[in-house]
């Protein structure tokens, strides 16, 4: 056994003892041995002990000098196996039985030769450099590198290695290991072998115990070529995955590759998509063996070492050459590796001359396609170059760059889809909102609508400018919680529905609560069906009609942010409206309030996303709001609009923004004219003729035929079926009003009448003259109006001076319409 320690005892000290151990005593034989010594040299105990030590030397008759005095040194030894192994050993006196002398012997380590061998055989190169940087030894790793013996390399300097490069960095890192003994490790090192680049990993370390006692270096180099690659792909695609997809557009996403690729892995990259996918349209087809037809791209991302070298431009259309590499590409969906690139005669570029000149002018010696495709649709083709970079692609760069079109691909197929739903909501919003909203004679507005457009798209807010009976004008602003189509459809539901109404001409309150009614019973019927709902609760409203002839608005809200008013002085003021409920709840408690308005003065309505921030609450925003409006007396509209939106801090939006601002007019003096006319019904001729005299004054001659039918029509029905008195109001702005009220709350509609009815044909005579009609309800019965539109070319321009009037209309005090026809006779009235 190899643990004995002696002949007669195993148990003792030394046999077990955990180094290469042996006692020999003064005869010179073996009396004790450990098991590191059995493994050293492969001989068990009972081999060994008791006999002569000189059996493990290699050479006979040394074993004499061992006991001569203690001492260390390397020796020869002799394995079992026959074969010699050089030790250092170290022998010590230990005193032995009856005054006698015996002796330690003990390894210390491997002999020079060993580590010399070691050293030799080691497959790195190394090299020992004196402190002239001359070389005094190599390895035969070394000697391999430089291909030549090395008996002609020694004594050389450093500057004479062809094995580095940059021996000025090299000899920098020598004298600094001289100088302060301090090792370098792993230090890397480019050189070039041809048209490869190989990277060294430089270690360099002091040698001690020269025998001359100068200072040495050894160095070492490792090739490390191979992981540099996988560590600098690795980083690659690490990069790619932050850079790409940072924004919903195809065109920026194609170009964040092509400026990732560059110069990494490739001099030149130009990605081609196919025409239809910006659009967001069906991806190409993969093509069939024959290749017949060849779809035609568009340059979405081009990057390149040399400005010179970006033969196309982003946006402009390649046709892809036939016979050539990328048809193969698009047939097969395989990549085409071609290292070195050849532009010689035979190949596909005789069918494409300046092709060919374009390579060799810019000198492109490596070229590697690849096709862009995900879930199994091929979206587009890459074309990658090498011209400066002297090495040719690889299998290893062909991996690299199919993992990271691999991403790309389905990045831009996400954001296909993504731009196609994104474009769908907008459309849908766009087509949902006023296109061209415009306040007519009753108000100048402006107008803003800002989209979040962020994670969740296009929101929910609108706004709308409804022209009404009597040249008002309605004003509604309204927001939709949530975001994407769903909130759009939902906005234009709401919409419509306002608008449907609005054209009933009811007063903002109880339009909001028929509104507040019908979201609610749409509700309920999605709650009732097994499907998932799609209608958005939390809606909000602000409905406010303005009227040019007496300067009055009447305002509403549910749950929606008050108004602002600009008066013509420049001061600013939010209104006092009752909030009301949100839409869709279903209390119907709204509340109408009424101000009288200067002309010039400036309404300014908004949704939430205006005013609230995460950061602050809304009573915030509104203060700022304010601050922002105050531009002082006469200021545009563009620059209040612009102020308002300013104030949205920068970075923070949120939410969608609609801002409307309105400038009120007033109707002037030649554009209202106003007649009371009692209870007789021989008086309504001479009312109509007053009628028509002043349509005649405002150079409305040709409306007079239709007017005189009209007119006629709605007085004989007020004094024949309503209640005195009955009022005749004529106002001209864009189109001219013939409006007659009474004191009947009966409603009036026109209707077919029969083969033996006396009556009812002359409202439908009426109602197909004009280009609307309608009636409305009053604080005091009812108003029935018809339109006509204005002959072509008529501007309105000022009509001649009116007679002098008999009396002042007023409403409490307040001068209404200051407008009495002459020879009527009347009395001071106030407009229903």
């Amino acid at each position: 056994m190899c643990d004995l320690g002696t002949a007669s005892d195993a148990g003792s000290a030394y046999g077990n003892a955990g180094a290469a151990l042996a006692v020999v005593d003064s005869a010179g034989t073996v009396t004790r041995w450990t098991g590191v010594a059995c493994r050293l040299l492969g001989y068990r105990a009972e081999e060994i002990l008791g006999r002569p030590a000189g059996m493990l030397l290699a050479s006979s008759g040394e074993e004499r000098d061992w006991f001569a005095k203690e001492w260390s040194g390397s020796a020869r030894l002799l394995r079992h196996d026959g074969r010699t192994v050089d030790m250092r050993l170290r022998v010590s006196a230990l005193p032995g039985a009856e005054g006698s002398i015996d002796w330690l012997v003990s390894v210390t380590g491997a002999a020079g030769s060993v580590l010399e061998s070691v050293a030799e055989n080691c497959p790195f190169p190394m090299a020992v450099w004196d402190s002239d940087l001359r070389m005094e030894w190599q390895n035969e790793a070394l000697a391999r590198a430089y291909g030549s013996p090395r008996e002609e390399r020694l004594g050389r300097p450093l500057e004479e290695s062809p094995l580095y490069a940059d021996t000025g960095q090299v000899e920098a890192l020598i004298r600094r290991v001289l100088e302060s003994g301090v090792p370098v490790v792993d230090h890397e090192l480019d050189q070039r072998d041809g048209r490869r680049r190989r990277t060294y990993a430089l270690s360099v370390f002091p040698v001690e115990n020269a025998r001359d006692g100068l200072p040495r270096v050894c160095s070492m180099n490792v090739d490390v070529t191979s992981s540099r690659l996988t560590r600098e792909r690795l980083t690659l695609l690490s990069r790619a995955s932050t850079l790409i997809g940072t924004t919903a557009d195809v065109m920026r996403t194609a170009q964040e590759v092509a400026e990732i690729l560059v110069p990494g892995l490739a001099d030149y990259v130009c990605i081609c998509l196919v025409e239809s996918v910006e659009l967001g349209d069906t991806p190409l087809a993969r093509l069939g063996s024959k290749g017949d037809s060849v779809p035609a791209f568009q340059v979405a991302g081009t990057a390149s070492i040399h400005e010179d070298l970006r033969e196309w431009r982003r946006g402009a259309t390649v046709l892809v050459p036939p016979r050539s590499p990328l048809v193969e590409v698009l047939s097969s969906g395989r990549p085409h590796l071609e290292p070195f690139l050849d532009a010689s005669p035979g190949t596909w570029l005789d069918h494409d001359p300046p092709w060919r000149e374009r390579i060799s002018a810019l000198g492109m010696h490596s070229l590697l396609i690849l096709p862009i495709h995900a879930r199994g649709e091929i979206l587009g083709i890459a074309v990658l170059v090498r011209t400066r970079n002297p090495v040719p692609f690889d299998e290893s760069d062909r991996m690299v760059a199919e993992e990271l079109f691999s991403r790309a691909a389905l990045i831009l197929e996400n954001v296909r889809g993504y731009t196609r739903e994104h474009n769908a909501a907008l459309a849908l919003q766009r087509n949902l909102l006023p296109s061209n909203p415009a306040g007519g004679s009753a108000v100048d507005v402006v107008w803003r609508y800002l989209p979040s457009d962020k994670r969740d798209g296009v929101g929910g807010d609108w706004f709308d400018v409804i022209h009404l009976s009597g040249a008002r004008v309605a004003l509604v602003v309204g927001d939709v919680v949530g975001h994407g189509i769903n909130s759009a459809a939902t906005m234009g539901r709401i919409r419509t529905a306002v608008i449907t109404l609005a054209a009933l001409d009811l007063p903002p309150d109880e339009l909001l609560t028929n509104l507040d009614d019908l979201l609610a019973r749409l509700a309920a019927e999605e709650a009732d069906a097994r499907t998932p709902p799609t209608m958005i609760m939390g809606a909000t409203c602000l409905f406010v009609v303005y009227d040019p002839v007496s300067g009055r608005c009447t305002a509403a809200r549910a749950g929606h942010p008050p108004p602002a008013l600009v008066d013509p002085s420049g001061a600013v003021t939010l209104l006092d409206v009752p909030p009301g409920a949100p839409l869709g709840v279903g209390t119907g408690t709204f509340e109408a309030v009424e101000y009288e308005l200067s002309e010039g003065s400036a309404l300014v309505l908004y949704t939430d996303g205006l005013v609230e921030t995460r950061d602050h609450d809304i009573d915030f925003g509104l203060n700022r709001l304010c601050r922002a409006l105050t531009q002082g007396p006469g200021a545009p509209l563009e620059d209040l609009c612009s102020a308002a939106v300013d104030t949205i801090p920068r970075g923070e939006q949120a939410d969608d923004v609609a801002v409307l601002l309105a400038r009120t007019r007033m109707l002037g003096p030649g554009q209202v004219m106003e007649w009371e006319l009692p209870g007789d019904a021989g008086a309504v001729g001479g009312l109509r003729a007053e009628a028509l005299r002043t349509l005649t004054e405002w150079g409305l001659e040709r409306l007079v035929p239709a007017a005189e039918q009209i007119i006629g029509e709605l007085l004989a029905n007020a004094v024949l079926h309503a209640v005195a008195p009955v009022r005749l109001r004529l106002i001209r702005h864009e189109v001219l009003v013939c409006e007659v009220s009474d004191c009947s709350f009966k409603t009036l509609r026109p209707r077919s009448a029969g083969p033996a009815d006396e009556g009812g044909r002359g409202l439908a005579i009426a109602t197909s003259l004009a280009s609307r009609f309608g009636s409305l309800r009053t604080p005091h019965g009812k108003s029935v109006w018809a339109e006509l539109e204005l002959p072509c070319g008529f501007h309105g321009s000022p009509s001649p001076p009116v007679p002098p009037l008999r009396g002042t209309l007023t409403d409490g005090g307040r001068a209404m319409s200051p407008w009495a026809a002459p020879d009527v006779p009347g009395r001071p009235v106030a407009p229903p």
